[in-house]
């Protein structure tokens, strides 16, 4: 008779996932991993498999979990600029004090995909996916008059995403929010109509 579990598997996961964004892949072991998630070397075996699978698991409910945060600020927001300069300022701003600086994306950007594959794959699809949300906030705000048509949206979305992931790298280096405001400010200062 199987058993049944007897954990939550998300919360698990999350406390995964949090472990290996604020240690890295390479620098967390397998037993940091049981002692942070409360549960059984076998049992983490059994629910998700070996580190790397588990690794990969924590990615997409990472990815998942900035996805409904951007989705919540498109929806609260009036205008393509506003929208834009929150989605930016996600990448500084600390509501939840629980979770590690920085981004877990861009660390694994940066640790793992020059030479995994499946890593590389999420990486560079949510930099495909962040691209495509700025070209279609700004082809919006062409479309309402909010902003000038001249400007080519293909090339500022991979100028925003570039703007974007040197903040999240700067957010988890520093405390200076006034530099990091500023940097928005600066990014931003590229939508305004001559």
């Amino acid at each position: 008779m199987a058993r049944t579990k007897e954990f939550d598997e998300d919360a698990v996961l999350l406390k995964a996932m949090q472990l290996f964004w604020e240690q890295g892949y390479e620098k967390t072991s397998m037993m940091d991993l049981v002692s942070q998630m409360g549960v059984h070397k076998r049992s983490m075996y059994d629910s998700f498999g070996d580190k790397h699978s588990l690794y990969i698991k924590a990615l997409k409910r990472y990815s998942e979990m900035i996805d409904k945060s951007v989705k919540r600020i498109i929806n609260g927001s009036i205008s393509a600029k506003e929208t834009i300069r929150l989605v930016l300022e996600t990448a500084i701003r600390r509501d939840d004090d629980e979770l590690p600086k920085g981004c877990l994306m861009v660390n694994t950007a940066v640790e793992l995909a020059p030479h995994d594959s499946e890593s590389r794959a999420w990486v560079n699809q949510s930099l495909t996916d962040f691209e495509q949300l700025i070209r279609e906030l700004i082809e919006a705000g062409q479309q309402s008059g909010e902003l000038d048509k001249m400007l080519n949206a293909e090339w500022l979305s991979c100028y925003f995403n570039n703007a974007f992931t040197g903040l999240r790298v700067l957010a988890k280096t520093t405390d200076d929010r006034e530099k990091l405001m500023q940097i928005v400010e600066t990014t931003m200062s590229i939508l305004k109509i001559n």
